[in-house]
């Protein structure tokens, strides 16, 4: 009955690590959709049009780079991963976590 026990909670986290991996895929790929469609022309291959796009070396001026990695965390957040240091990248299954929120609010 134990070794039972084991493998079902052995089964329980593979299970859940193909959900994490799949909700990161789905988003991934929507968000390569949308940036298909909002910048390939119509007689552009496909494959050219996701090449890397060039970014400056350094902030412009003005810009605030911690407002912008800030955005990036409630991104994140918002789309159901955990950004706090306790389950950074993990998909949130059970609504909030105080822990990021409370990053969040900093």
């Amino acid at each position: 009955m134990g070794q039972l026990h084991g493998d079902l909670a052995e089964l329980k986290m593979i299970v859940k690590e193909l959900l994490e991996d799949n909700q990161r895929l789905t988003i991934e790929n929507e968000q390569l959709r949308k940036l298909l469609k909002r910048e390939a022309p119509a007689d552009l291959p496909i494959s050219s049009a996701l090449a890397p796009v060039a970014r400056p070396a350094g902030p412009a001026p003005g810009e605030d780079v911690v407002g912008e990695g800030y955005d990036n965390l409630a991104r994140l957040y918002h789309e159901g991963f955990h950004i706090c240091n306790v389950y950074y990248g993990h998909l949130r299954t059970e609504g909030d976590c105080l822990f990021c929120l409370s990053f969040l609010n900093k």
